[in-house]
């Protein structure tokens, strides 16, 4: 995912524009770069590698230098690579012959065989982007826009031209030499939104890029196509129609990290899964399917070579890799393994040939992950036969782990403060879906069919994530039986047992209430000895294939006095009686969303038992966001 900034104004854009990139480098900061129309109505541009403050500075030294920058048209953009490496000449803007500057997030699922047919027409390419055929596209059909109009050439229907011939997702920003007065922005599959100020307009990918210059704010629906000048702003649908889209007042502040309306981070961050969701979803589907380009360049050859999976993480991000085994093997019937990374990296594993070794970390920077992946790579560099590829999901575009890997998945949840992880765990869980179907795609176990119910699935993810966000208050009062207790127990069956473990964890964190998950088919091996009165069960109970088998479990742990929670589907009719609460938390779920979802009231649960144990929620006893030291 990348970001995008610009505008049109009566003042100098380089400033706003900067602003806009630093908040937006959580997307990506592998390079960055603008684009302007100076006085004379030409195409300037800079670009830099690395993060914004590495383009700030080359532009600081032209003007040092007596070279002006500046304009009152702009765009810019900050990436994260999928298609070229890191680069200058892969850095956008793009420029197709002095006379079209485009910044674009998405994916141009057919920019391969757009740029064959370029090349043939004599279009020079200088970047390995697909972003450059986007650049040429446009600048296509303005040559086709002959003999011109006593208006000049129209740089709106050059853009609907051009996207017409578009296959996948994408966010559009352009500017042209030959209608210097016009910016264009187009999105499909990825989101933009309009700034409203006056006398000026502003674009960009997120909210919050705009929050020093407007609070108001027009948000571009799917397909639409806005054509921006400084006095005037028409948006036109899918058909081409004008239509009026409102103007909505943000209440977000200029800082992504200050609490707002909440007690505390976890509890901001808890509710802002819906949006995270979105953001790890943005860019890598379409409607009815993955976009497997998504994982990098490069990707599709890989998982098509490969046989197995290997997962490796840490605490919560483990538990992400247990319930992605259920959907590798169950859905596209991909053998996968999944290891604890600090006894992964010391003992003497046997690496398979033709595996995909995926680790999972919030912060990239997980010691015992980074040194198991190394452990791997020195392993497969000493026995240069095996064909192994390495993939990370994590929430830190630059960190030691994305650097070490050869594909990486970027999950987007955004800052995330306190140390019990939330969005984060939920954003690995939307990531290795993903995963998991491209994969299946590639090596063809899994047919359109399926995808399309997956892709689906995860469109419904945010609303079903927000309807059980409502359940916080009848959450708040179950959480006021766990005041005087010391132990508790976590129950689920298929991928709700390791849900139930990332439960488990999260009240050990935040409440210091020891606790335990097993599968509930294990109860009668050992755990049924501490069943009483006093320790309190959370059963989760999905309407599934398994839901008979639990409700028999329950029964066992009824007939022995134990006390019961039990989150469920409105579908599963467990029923309430002596000992055992219901509280129906969510309906209409899949199998992949289903542990996503259920996790939601876990945490919850976990937050508010902390709140009456009169705990540090956001910063637990004896543990840190990042654990970077064995």
């Amino acid at each position: 995912m990348c970001g995008i900034v610009g505008g049109i104004a009566e003042r100098n854009l380089v400033p706003i524009l900067l602003e806009g990139l630093r908040c937006l480098e959580y997307r990506g900061y592998d390079s960055s770069g603008i684009a302007l129309l100076n006085q004379e109505s030409q195409i300037v541009r800079s670009r830099s590698l690395g993060k914004i403050a590495a383009l700030e500075e080359k532009i600081a030294q032209m003007k040092s230098l007596g070279q002006d920058f500046s304009g009152q048209v702009g765009i810019a953009h900050t990436r994260w690579a999928t298609h070229g490496i890191p680069s200058v000449n892969n850095a956008h803007p793009h420029i197709c012959n002095n006379e079209v500057a485009v910044v674009h997030n998405g994916i141009i699922e057919n920019y391969q065989t757009l740029k064959d047919s370029q090349l043939e027409k004599g279009y020079r390419f200088t970047s390995e982007t697909d972003t450059e055929v986007v650049a040429h596209a446009i600048h296509e059909a303005l040559l086709g826009q002959q003999p011109a109009t006593e208006q000049g050439h129209d740089l709106y229907q050059a853009v609907v031209q051009a996207i017409s011939t578009f296959e996948g997702a994408y966010a559009l920003g352009v500017i042209s030499s030959k209608e210097p007065d016009v910016l264009i922005a187009a999105r499909k599959g990825s989101p933009l939104v309009i700034g409203v100020g006056i006398g000026e307009y502003f674009i960009a990918s997120d909210v919050s890029a705009l929050l020093p210059v407007t609070q108001n704010f027009i948000f571009l629906e799917e397909g639409d196509v806005a054509r921006i000048q400084k006095d005037q702003l028409e948006i036109f649908d899918t058909k081409g129609q004008k239509v009026e889209r409102l103007i909505k007042q943000s209440a977000q502040s200029v800082c992504a990290v200050e609490l707002g309306e909440h007690r505390h981070y976890m509890h901001k961050e808890i509710f802002e899964q819906p949006q995270a969701v979105m953001d790890t979803l943005e860019g890598r589907i379409t409607q009815d399917k993955v976009l497997v380009e998504a994982f990098g360049q490069g990707a599709e050859k890989a998982f098509a070579d490969i046989q197995q999976v290997q997962i490796i993480a840490c605490g919560t991000s483990y538990h992400a890799g247990l319930v992605a085994k259920y959907w590798f093997e169950d859905i596209i019937q991909l053998p996968c393994q999944v290891e604890v990374a600090s006894e992964f990296r010391y003992r003497h594993p046997v690496i398979q040939d033709k595996t995909l070794f995926v680790t999972i970390s919030q912060s990239g920077e997980t010691a015992d992950t980074l040194a198991a992946l190394k452990n791997v790579k020195s392993l497969v560099d000493a026995v240069r036969d095996k064909q192994i590829h390495t993939l990370t999901i994590c929430n830190a575009p630059e960190s030691s782990l994305t650097r070490e890997s050869d594909f990486t998945f970027l999950t987007h949840a955004g800052p995330e403060i306190g140390v019990a992880s939330t969005k984060a765990f939920t954003t690995q869980l939307v990531a290795l879906a993903l995963l998991m179907t491209a994969i299946g795609k590639v090596k063809k176990t899994l047919s359109q069919e399926r995808e399309t119910l997956i892709v689906k699935g995860l469109q419904k993810l945010p609303a079903l994530i927000q309807n059980a966000l409502k359940h916080e208050k009848e959450i708040e009062q179950l959480a006021q039986q766990f005041a005087d207790k010391h132990n508790a127990l976590f129950l689920g069956r298929g991928t709700m047992y390791p849900i139930a473990m990332e439960g488990a964890l999260k009240l050990k964190e935040v409440s210091y209430i020891h606790a335990e998950a097993y599968p509930a088919g294990e109860l009668k091996h050992g755990p049924l000895a501490l069943i009483d009165e006093t320790m309190p069960i959370i059963a989760i109970a999905p309407h599934d294939d398994l839901l008979e088998k639990l409700k028999s479990n329950l029964q066992e742990v009824k007939a022995r006095g134990g006390r019961m929670i039990v989150f469920e589907d409105e579908k599963a009719n467990i029923g309430a009686e002596e000992g055992i609460e219901i509280l129906k938390v969510t309906t209409n779920v899949g199998r992949v969303t289903t542990p996503i979802t259920f996790n939601i009231p876990l945490q919850l649960l976990s937050y508010h038992v902390a709140l009456n144990k009169g705990t540090d929620v956001d910063q637990p006893r004896n543990l840190a966001k990042s654990v970077t030291v064995e």
